[in-house]
């Protein structure tokens, strides 16, 4: 059996955790960022779990993980 490439850029962008769930960080951290409140940029620095078919699809193109 050959083997399976990874996607480079979804190896960049999510994380498998030990019990496979997929961790994404927030969007829209990067820059203007002074004109938000402090719970807008407390709220962008955490990461969060997908789920359902979505983070079934990233496994999928995630093989060694």
């Amino acid at each position: 059996m050959p083997k399976v490439k990874t996607k480079k850029s979804l190896s960049k962008r999510f994380k498998i955790t030990k019990k496979k769930k997929v961790i994404k960080r927030s969007t829209g951290q990067d820059h203007f960022n002074a004109r938000e409140s402090g719970k807008q940029k407390r709220n962008k620095k955490s990461d969060s779990a997908m789920s359902g078919k979505d983070a079934a699809n990233i496994r999928h193109l995630l093989p060694y993980n």
